[in-house]
């Protein structure tokens, strides 16, 4: 970690571990037990591994001391804090993390600054050669989310508890680093917050200034900038701020030594007063007046000029040492890359205009779980980082791949940077487009040339398989060419070669290929030959892409563990136990055997939108004629909904990922049970699906140790019950060919 202004130095790459332990009501949040962290220590040589400089990490006062220093437990920082200046990894330790400290006291408790002082002196004296510190981590945010908006503890929705909030966090602050000083005279505080910015109609001109301002608070605190003069001077005398507790702060300055600002999608917001024009979620109402206020992103015409100009508004208002503190956005894979690539890209050319900014950190590593629900509840929603933490160990992605490329000074070249981010892309919209030319830029002005993005090639185009495919990768903005048998036979090696020689794709997925009989259901079996056809075409496709180094993904299913005794994950041996399942495992020894880089997806079940694909499908259209369904009751599906199973199968494909691995929205359901499900949220009454007991007992058909990457069942049923409905309408409203 550099000390000196020099921006002739790289920009370095720091990371951030979410450790975040927040309470509701009477109940504890962490991340670190949800991500694993707590208990796994090789997870510092992971870190270390991305080539960063420092990293954000939790010596946190809940965890550590919840009964006082004195009886502090310090043997999980023990075992951390030094192996990690042993691999040149620089702390920077944060003892509250949207915390509330011990159940002892609260944010807006009168002994929380003192107490956290005395935790903070304590961590010094255990660690006398941690220099860099974060005492509390985003006191503006925290404050608004447990004193103003009630969402945390102690749930309070007043701005008197807001400011008390704030100002016990920075009068602990500043206490704390006395505290820490008084050991290690060399310390520095890093302090944390996010870097919003608010825009809106002019009819709300006063609240978005009052925002504006508002978002300078912490941090104008800290340096002492709060008098008589300042913006918001009244309004925390109105809302209870105590004029000798502001003085105090002014006499007692502790402006951070870098100044850490924390940027997401959400930070730049826009107000507007016509809120009939805005989903009801996003309306709301402040100091009395009724507003959207919504993400910019998702409203303005064209997109502001994103994070460069607010790091030019932090270093012309505070003169000080910043750095992105936290760097992520919840996307799908190539997304997460690149806007790590525009922040990145923001921070260089605002050093190159003249300001001191000395990293960007990229969060989080490990991932995090329900901050879309703002951690107040576990839904397992989770939001990958550089290592995905939901198979037996962390799995490195492609963001940990970039995150080596960047420490290294390598070049960026994988084939979906070319591409722009969602938030640039027309589909972003939640509502009719706004356009404020005067706080956006132009899309040209932000996008900056890039070569054409090579396709993905998709084999067996008139599949639901491909279909879906074709539908996720235009979301997605990732071009693929779908290739049938007029186009390309896959068992014609020839074919296979001029196809890749025409497209030039980056990577080829094999859709094509028979799915197994479904049992329960009368249709049409598979002949040997075109089983037999479906094991060539799957081996050519390997080999040619063994050929020209481009990642493979082939399908398999659950027929090839049909006879498998005891845990059906991906390292059973496969047992099949019909013609179908005996050709999939030959196709999959044969590919693993001529293209050891490829990728097996074995899968249950189809269900998708897009037409009665599947059991599900056909069974819930004769539900829709009145038709009773019979399913044999011991009958056990490990469902796949289309659109979930494709976005994991690209995030694979980005990530560069081999083998076999297993993928379903869950490990095994009776199909009784999905019907009736399914029926129940389409109104089909699932009472015409017919059984003979209530109660099935299940075994798992599709375990799981690499990675459970889709969604869950109920999820994934949710929205493919909206998505079946919505078909629905747009086929009835349209228009009809009639005589002429």
């Amino acid at each position: 970690m550099s000390h000196d202004v020099n921006n002739s130095a790289p920009l370095e790459l720091w990371g951030g571990l979410e450790c975040t332990i927040n309470r509701v009501s009477d109940q504890y949040f962490s991340q670190m037990e949800r991500n694993g962290h707590r208990g796994r220590l090789e997870d510092i040589d992971r870190f270390a591994s991305l080539g960063i400089k420092a990293v954000r990490y939790p010596v946190l006062w809940e965890c550590t001391a919840p009964d006082g220093p004195e009886s502090a437990d310090w043997s999980w920082s023990d075992a951390r804090l030094p192996r990690l200046r042993d691999l040149g990894v620089e702390p920077i330790a944060g003892l509250v993390h949207h915390g509330s400290g011990p159940r002892h006291t609260s944010l807006i408790s009168p002994c929380f600054p003192e107490k956290l002082a005395e935790f903070a002196g304590a961590v010094a004296r255990r660690y006398p050669w941690l220099t860099y510190y974060t005492p509390v981590n985003e006191p503006l945010t925290t404050a608004r989310f447990s004193g103003l908006s009630g969402v945390w503890y102690p749930h309070a929705k007043s701005e008197e508890a807001f400011v008390r909030a704030l100002m016990n966090q920075c009068r602990a602050t500043v206490l704390a680093m006395r505290a820490i000083r008084e050991v290690n005279p060399e310390a520095k505080l890093v302090q944390t917050d996010d870097l919003s910015r608010t825009y809106g109609t002019p009819e709300m001109a006063h609240l978005v200034e009052f925002f504006n301002e508002r978002r300078w608070l912490s941090w104008d605190l800290l340096c002492g900038m709060v008098g008589p003069e300042h913006a918001l001077w009244d309004f925390m005398l109105k809302s209870g701020a105590d004029p000798e507790e502001l003085q105090w702060l002014r006499d007692n300055p502790c402006p951070p030594d870098i100044i850490g600002v924390n940027y997401y999608i959400t930070s730049e917001r826009w107000l507007d007063h016509r809120v009939e024009g805005f989903p009801a979620s996003h309306v709301h109402e402040y100091k009395g007046v009724k507003h959207a206020d919504m993400e910019t992103a998702r409203v303005l015409a064209n997109p502001t000029r994103g994070i460069g100009p607010l790091l030019g508004e932090v270093w012309e208002r505070y003169k000080l040492p910043v750095a992105i503190t936290e760097a992520h956005i919840d996307a799908h894979r190539e997304d997460q890359m690149r806007w790590l690539r525009e922040i990145w890209q923001a921070a260089d050319a605002q050093r190159a205009a003249g300001a001191d900014i000395r990293a960007v950190t990229v969060w989080a590593l490990l991932g995090s779980f329900d901050w879309n629900c703002l951690v107040t509840a576990c839904h397992g929603y989770y939001e990958p980082g550089p290592f995905d933490v939901r198979g037996a160990e962390p799995r490195p992605t492609a963001v940990a791949d970039m995150m080596r490329r960047l420490s290294s000074g390598r070049e960026l070249d994988h084939p979906v940077m070319r591409g722009s981010g969602w938030w640039h892309r027309p589909g972003r919209f939640l509502c009719q487009p706004v356009a404020a030319p005067a706080v956006t830029a132009s899309l040209t002005e932000r996008q900056q040339a890039k070569a054409p993005m090579p396709p993905i090639l998709v084999a067996g185009a008139s599949g639901a398989l491909a279909r879906a495919f074709a539908a996720r990768c235009k979301a997605r903005n990732l071009p693929c060419v779908l290739a049938g048998r007029d186009s390309m036979d896959a068992t014609d090696p020839a074919a296979v070669e001029r196809m890749i020689r025409q497209h030039r794709p980056w990577a080829i997925v094999n859709a094509a290929g028979a799915r197994p009989p479904e049992p329960g259901m009368t249709e049409v079996g598979q002949t040997e030959e075109q089983y037999r056809a479906h094991v060539n075409g799957a081996v050519v496709l390997a080999l040619a892409a063994a050929r020209h180094g481009l990642p493979y993904q082939v399908f398999s299913s659950t027929a090839v563990l049909a006879g498998v005794e005891g845990r059906r994950d991906e390292a059973a041996t496969p047992v099949p136990l019909d013609a179908f399942g005996r050709c999939q495992a030959e196709a999959e020894r044969r590919v693993l055997g001529a293209n050891p880089q490829a990728l097996i997806v074995r899968s249950g079940q189809f269900f998708s939108a897009d037409g009665d694909v599947g059991l599900l499908g056909r069974a819930l259209a004769a539900l829709r004629e009145g038709k009773p369904v019979a399913l044999p009751p011991d009958l056990t599906l490990a469902p796949s909904y289309l659109p979930d199973l494709v976005d994991a199968c690209l995030d694979l494909a980005v990530d560069g990922e081999r083998g076999i691995w297993h993928l379903a929205n869950h490990a095994g359901v009776a199909a009784i049970d999905l019907v009736s499900r399914a029926a129940m949220l389409l109104g089909l009454g699932a009472m015409l699906v017919q059984h003979e007991v209530d109660e099935v007992d299940v075994a798992p058909v599709l375990e799981t140790r690499r990675g459970a990457l889709l969604p869950t069942l109920d999820y994934a049923l949710a929205r493919f019950a909206a998505a079946s409905q919505a078909a629905a309408v747009e086929r009835r409203s349209a228009p009809r060919a009639g005589r002429g």
